[in-house]
């Protein structure tokens, strides 16, 4: 079947197999941002926005996606510098494996909420699963970068 939607911002247009998840379609483009981890939606490694939104596309058929606007971390570069230099302050980057799925919900939490508290965030991320940091230094990473997303717009 053809498919046609936005990777990034360009057109992409391919012939897949109806039953192909996004995952598989998004890592055969080039995007390996995109990581395989449990294929269960439950770890969050696999997160990409679909119209804005994130989505775990490791569950998500790929026919779902036909006519949208897609963007992973590839798409995302600079926020997602920006707030890599948070997780890299706190110390809560260690193996890096989860960086791409929990930092593409990081920004579409930070687009979606505009004053997330601590209970909001917790809550948002909470299908981001890390094995290596117990979360209290991205904990630290988001709020940091949340404030600093404040002060930008108050232009401090």
């Amino acid at each position: 079947m053809e498919i046609k939607l936005w990777l990034n911002g360009k057109a992409v247009r391919d012939d897949v197999s109806p039953d192909m998840p996004l995952l598989e379609f998004l890592r055969k483009q080039g995007m390996y941002s995109v990581k395989r981890g449990c294929e269960t939606s439950g770890c969050g490694l696999c997160s990409v926005l679909v119209e804005g939104k994130p989505v775990l596309s490791c569950t998500y058929p790929l026919m779902r996606a036909d006519g949208t606007h897609i963007t992973t971390l590839e798409g995302l570069e600079k926020e997602a510098e920006e707030f890599g230099a948070f997780l890299a302050d706190e110390g809560a980057d260690q193996c890096g494996f989860c960086n791409p799925g929990f930092i593409i919900n990081v920004i579409a939490m930070t687009r979606e909420l505009e004053n997330p508290d601590e209970e909001d965030i917790k809550e948002y991320l909470a299908g981001n699963l890390c094995r290596c940091t117990g979360f209290m230094g991205q904990l630290r990473a988001v709020k940091k970068y949340i404030e600093h997303k404040r002060s930008e717009g108050r232009g401090e």
